[in-house]
C-alpha cells in the first residue's frame, strides 16, 4: 500500500522498486523520490518502500532526500518491462531540508503538498538565530512572517499570528493557557534542546482549543543515532557594549548515543543575565524584564525499538526562567522620556516562571493492524508563573498564574486506495484533556478561581490524490467541552470590601464541529498553487471574564466560545535558484475578543471580528557562497460594533495593536564564501501603525491605541569552526546601537510601559562537539 501522493509517469513500462534505509539499516519512511527529468515521483511508505512505474527504457537519475539527511542521487538502468530493484541509504546530516511537516495534520506529509500556510525553522535556522539571542521570541519573530514582534519581556503579550492568539506546543504538549491567558507560553523551552519550530498559519483544530491564529510546535531533539556515545559543550557571555554589570553567562551540556535498541539524549542549561540596557547605557526598566535573570532547562529523551516497528519513547522538561533585580521601575512619560531602572529595594517575590514541567510518553507501532500505523501519547504539563505587582484591585499585591494539563491522544492513520489511481489516507483518533487553571494573588486571596476542564474530541482528517498531482484534504473535529468554576469572590475595588460580588460557580458546556477542506496542486514548481478553509474552536478567555465579575451567578456573564472561519489562497514557487511564496488571508468570528480598558479594568469587546492580511517570502542563492532573502507581513483587523455585517458603519472600530501587529518586513543576507567562516546579517523593519485617537477624558491613549512609530533593527551572527569539533559564535543584536522604542512599549500608551528596547549586546561562545 501507497501513500496518497504517489505520481506515476504514462511514457513506459518499465518498474523501479526500492527501499530507503538510514546507516543503521532503519527504514525511512516518507522520504521523496523522484526523476527529475522524467517528472515522475512518489514517495517511500512506512516501512521504507517506494515504487515507480511507467518509466521508459535507458539510463535515469533517482534522487532520494529528506529532512535530516544528505540526499542521494543513484542511476538505475530500466530495461522493457522488467523490474529494476535498487537499496538506498541515506547518510544523517546536521542540516535540514524542511521537506516533511506533522503538525498540520498530525501526520508525516510532504510540504510541498499541504494545503496552508507554514514556516518550518530548522536546527540550522535555529542555530544561527540563537547566536545572536537564544530567547525563542526573538527568533519567531525574525523568523516567522504574520507573527507580531517580540516585546524584549518576559511575556509574549500582544505577539500574536496574523492578528489572533496562537497556541504553543512542545512536542504536541500545549502550553498556551487559554482558560486565562498568561503571555509566557512562547518562551517556555530553551531552544537549545529543539530539533525544528512547526507554524501553522491560520485557524486550525487539529490540536484543540486555543490555535485562533493558527499553532507553533517546538518539537524537540531526537539523539545522534550514528554514535554510541556523544556530546555537545557550550560555554559563553553575553553583554551590552555601553555601561557596566550588563556581563552574563550561558553553558549547555548535552549527551547522546544510541545503544543496540535504546538511545538517549539528556541536556542541561543554565544562563545568567547582567543588567539590560538601552543604548545610551540607562537600565531598562526591571518591570518584565529580562535582566538579571536567572534560566534553567533540564532535558531528557529515551527512546528503545522494541521491535522494527514498534517504538516507546519518553520526553521531561523543565524550564524555569526568574529575574532577581537590584533596581525598580522609575516611571517615564509617555511619548517624551523611558521608565528605566534605578536602584532600589523590590517589593514582593522574585518574577517569573517557577517551573514549567512536561512528560510526554509515546507509543508508536507501524502495522498495527493491516495497513494501520498507531500512535499513543500520554502527556503531562505543571506550570507556575509569578506577574509583578498589580494596582487592578483594593490594597494591590502579586498574582500567580497555575495550570495544570493532563492529556491522552490516540492517533490512527490508515491507507488505502478509493480506486487504482486514486490512493487516500484517512487520519482519525480521540484527543482527551483536563486542564485546571487559577490565578491567585502571592498573598492567598482569590483573583480567578479554580477552572477545572474536560475536554473531549474525536476527530477525522481524509487525504486524497487525485489526477497525480491534485492534493485534496478535509477533515472534522468533535469538540465536547465541560467547564466546572468554584463558588468565589470578585476581589474588592475600596475598603471594607467594596465592590465585590460573591459568585456562584456551576458547570459551563460547549460542543461543536469545525471543518477544514483544502486544495493544492504541486506538479509544477514554478507555481504550486492552494487554497484552504478551516475553523477553529475556542474558549473564550474564562478567567478574564470572572475576575471582572459584576453578576452573582456565572450563567449571567457572556462565556460563549469564539469560532473561528479562515480563508485562505496562496502559491509558492521555484525558479532556479529563487524560491517565491505569497499567501493572503481573511478571518472572521462572529464574536471576538477585542481588548479594552474601562476605567481602569481591561476587559474584552465581545463584537463580530473580520481579520485579513497577505504575507510574502523570497530566497534567492546569488551565488554557491552567498544567499539573501526576506519576508513582509501586513495584517489588519476591524469589529463590527452595531453587528450589522458591514464592518464600515461610524460605530464599527478598528482591532486595537494588542491584536493587530504592524507591519513587519525582514531581509537576510548569509554568506559562506571563506572556508570554515558563516556569517549572516539580517535587518528588521516595524511599521508605522497611527489609528486611534486620545481619550478625550484623560488626554491619554487607551490600552493598545497607542500610535507606534517606525523603527529599523540590524543584528548579525558569525561563526568559524577552529577545527573540526570546536566552533566560535558572535552575535549582536542591535549592531548600529539605535535608540528605540518596542512596538509593545509605544501601543500600551502608559508612562510606566513606556520601555525602551536593548542597546547593543553581544553574545560570544565556543562550542565543542564530540
Amino acid at each position: 500500500m501507497f501513500l496518497p501522493w504517489s505520481l506515476f509517469a504514462q511514457n513506459g513500462n518499465g518498474i523501479i522498486s526500492g527501499t530507503v534505509t538510514d546507516s543503521l539499516k532503519h527504514s525511512v519512511a516518507f522520504s521523496n523520490v523522484q526523476i527529475r527529468k522524467l517528472n515522475v515521483k512518489t514517495t517511500s511508505d512506512k516501512n521504507g518502500k517506494f515504487l515507480l512505474k511507467g518509466i521508459p527504457a535507458g539510463n535515469h537519475l533517482v534522487s532520494v532526500s529528506i529532512t535530516g539527511y544528505d540526499k542521494v542521487y543513484k542511476e538505475v538502468s530500466v530495461s522493457g518491462v522488467d523490474t529494476t530493484y535498487i537499496e538506498v541509504v541515506l547518510k544523517d546530516q546536521s542540516s535540514d531540508l524542511s521537506e516533511v511537516i506533522v503538525s498540520a495534520s498530525r501526520r508525516a506529509e510532504s510540504l510541498a503538498q499541504t494545503p496552508s500556510s507554514v514556516t518550518i525553522l530548522t536546527a540550522k535556522d535555529i542555530n544561527t538565530q540563537s547566536i545572536i539571542s537564544p530567547n525563542l521570541a526573538n527568533i519567531l519573530s525574525y523568523s516567522v512572517p504574520g507573527l507580531g514582534t517580540s516585546t524584549n519581556q518576559t511575556g509574549n503579550s500582544g505577539q500574536t499570528l496574523r492578528g489572533r492568539n496562537v497556541l504553543v506546543l512542545v512536542d504536541g504538549i500545549p502550553q498556551s493557557t487559554p482558560l486565562r491567558a498568561g503571555g509566557r507560553d512562547i518562551r517556555s523551552i530553551d531552544p537549545s534542546v529543539i530539533e525544528r519550530v512547526e507554524v501553522i498559519k491560520g485557524a486550525t483544530a487539529i490540536y484543540g482549543n486555543g490555535a485562533e491564529g493558527g499553532l507553533i510546535n517546538y518539537i524537540t531533539k531526537k539523539a545522534n543515532t550514528g554514535k554510541q556515545f556523544g556530546g555537545y559543550s557550550q560555554i559563553g557571555m553575553t553583554g551590552n557594549t555601553k555601561g557596566d554589570s550588563t556581563i552574563g553567562y550561558r553553558v549547555v551540556q548535552q549527551f547522546y548515543g544510541r545503544a543496540k535498541k535504546f538511545d538517549y539524549i539528556v541536556s542541561g542549561m543554565y544562563e545568567k543575565t547582567g543588567v539590560y540596557r538601552d543604548a545610551e547605557g540607562l537600565v531598562i526598566s526591571p518591570e518584565y524584564g529580562l535582566g538579571e535573570t536567572k534560566t534553567y532547562n533540564g532535558f531528557v529523551k529515551l527512546g528503545y525499538d522494541i521491535t522494527t516497528k514498534q517504538r516507546l519513547e519518553l520526553m521531561y522538561n523543565y524550564f524555569s526562567s526568574r529575574q532577581d533585580s537590584r533596581y525598580i521601575t522609575k516611571t517615564g512619560v509617555y511619548g517624551q522620556s523611558p521608565a528605566i531602572g534605578i536602584y532600589g529595594e523590590r517589593v514582593g517575590v522574585d518574577e517569573g516562571t517557577r517551573f514549567n514541567h512536561n512528560s510526554n510518553l509515546q507509543y508508536s507501532n507501524r502495522e498495527v493492524f493491516g495497513s494501520t500505523d498507531l500512535t499513543a501519547n500520554l502527556y503531562f504539563q505543571d506550570f507556575y508563573t509569578i506577574y509583578s505587582n498589580s494596582a487592578s484591585f483594593y490594597g494591590s499585591g502579586q498574582s500567580a498564574i497555575t495550570s495544570t494539563k493532563k492529556g491522552a491522544r490516540v492517533n490512527l492513520n490508515t491507507p488505502f486506495r478509493l480506486s487504482p489511481e486514486v490512493p487516500m489516507q484517512v487520519n482519525y483518533g480521540v484527543d482527551l484533556m483536563n486542564d485546571k487553571t487559577a490565578q491567585n494573588l502571592v498573598d492567598g486571596r482569590v483573583w480567578v478561581p479554580k477552572m477545572n476542564m474536560v475536554n473531549f474530541a474525536p476527530y477525522l482528517q481524509a487525504t486524497a490524490n487525485l489526477f497525480t498531482d491534485l492534493t485534496i484534504k478535509a477533515g472534522l473535529r468533535l469538540e465536547n467541552i465541560d467547564i466546572d468554576v468554584d463558588d468565589f469572590k470578585t476581589l474588592a475595588t475600596g475598603a471594607n470590601g467594596a465592590g465585590s460580588f460573591d459568585v456562584k460557580g456551576g458547570s459551563l458546556n460547549y460542543n461543536a464541529f469545525v471543518f477544514n477542506a483544502g486544495v493544492r496542486y504541486s506538479k509544477f514548481k514554478l507555481f504550486n498553487p492552494f487554497i484552504s478553509y478551516a475553523q477553529s474552536f475556542s474558549v473564550f478567555e474564562l478567567g478574564r471574564v470572572l475576575r471582572a465579575a459584576k453578576s452573582n451567578t456565572l450563567s449571567q456573564l457572556e462565556t460563549k466560545p469564539i469560532i473561528v472561519n479562515n480563508y485562505e489562497a496562496g502559491f509558492s514557487s521555484t525558479l532556479g535558484n529563487l524560491n517565491f511564496s505569497a499567501a493572503y488571508y481573511y478571518s472572521t468570528s462572529k464574536l471576538g475578543a477585542n481588548l479594552l480598558e474601562v476605567n481602569g479594568t481591561y476587559i474584552s469587546q465581545r463584537i463580530p471580528e473580520r481579520v485579513e492580511g497577505f504575507e510574502i517570502q523570497a530566497d534567492y542563492q546569488l551565488f554557491p557562497s552567498l544567499a539573501i532573502g526576506g519576508n513582509y507581513a501586513e495584517v489588519g483587523g476591524k469589529g463590527d460594533v452595531d453587528d450589522d455585517g458591514r464592518f464600515d458603519s461610524p460605530t464599527d472600530v478598528y482591532l486595537n495593536t494588542t491584536r493587530i501587529p504592524p507591519s513587519k518586513a525582514t531581509v537576510y543576507v548569509k554568506y559562506t564564501g571563506v572556508k570554515n567562516l558563516f556569517l549572516d546579517l539580517n535587518w528588521m523593519r516595524i511599521g508605522d501603525r497611527d489609528r486611534f485617537p486620545v481619550n478625550p477624558k484623560t488626554g491619554k491613549y487607551l490600552i493598545g491605541e497607542g500610535p507606534v512609530k517606525a523603527y529599523d533593527l540590524f543584528n548579525f551572527a558569525a561563526s568559524y569552526q577552529i577545527m573540526k569539533p570546536l566552533k566560535v559564535n558572535l552575535g549582536i543584536e542591535n549592531v548600529l546601537n539605535k535608540t528605540y522604542y518596542p512596538s509593545i512599549s509605544q501601543f500600551y500608551g502608559s508612562d510606566i510601559n513606556y520601555v525602551r528596547g536593548n542597546g547593543r549586546r553581544f553574545n560570544l561562545s565556543l562550542g565543542y562537539a564530540f
